[in-house]
């Protein structure tokens, strides 16, 4: 089995809903994330590759275009903890890149957030994500006034 990783930087602010009032993550701040995108095949290309990493540009230009530079809750319809991000990014991109098998996402040097998933939970992946803006529907739209 082979593995490759690449990583993509940008930087965005946010504030986290649901914790105690008095936890600093709940205030406006930002990080410089790290998103590293994973893909994992039995077999090489031809020229030996996983994938050539060119390839991953739609990946860069989605950073660069909707969430470079942005505050999180603008533009994500979830609670922008480094779990759900690395969640939605696998969401996002696995039907492009159909060898994804995880996604990091590193809001410091010292913490990350992986996601995986198998094929049985991949069909429970949009519900989740329903479900859960619903719940924080009220937390985000107060948020965006």
């Amino acid at each position: 089995m082979y593995t490759i990783s690449k990583e993509f930087h940008f930087s965005a602010s946010h504030q986290l809903f649901g914790l105690p009032v008095d936890h600093p993550c709940t205030r406006l701040h930002g990080h410089n994330y790290i998103v590293i995108v994973e893909l994992t095949s039995v077999n090489l290309s031809k020229i030996g590759f996983v994938k050539d990493y060119r390839e991953l540009e739609p990946i860069k230009k989605f950073i660069d275009e909707n969430l470079d530079h942005r505050h999180l809750n603008d533009v994500l319809q979830f609670n922008p903890t480094a779990e759900n991000i690395a969640k939605f990014f696998f969401k996002k991109f696995k039907k492009d890149f159909p060898q994804l098998s995880a996604i990091i996402v590193k809001e410091t040097e010292k913490t990350a957030a992986r996601y995986i998933t198998s094929h049985d939970e991949e069909d429970h992946i949009e519900m989740e994500l329903k479900d859960y803006r619903e719940m924080y529907s009220d937390v985000f739209n107060k948020a965006k006034r």
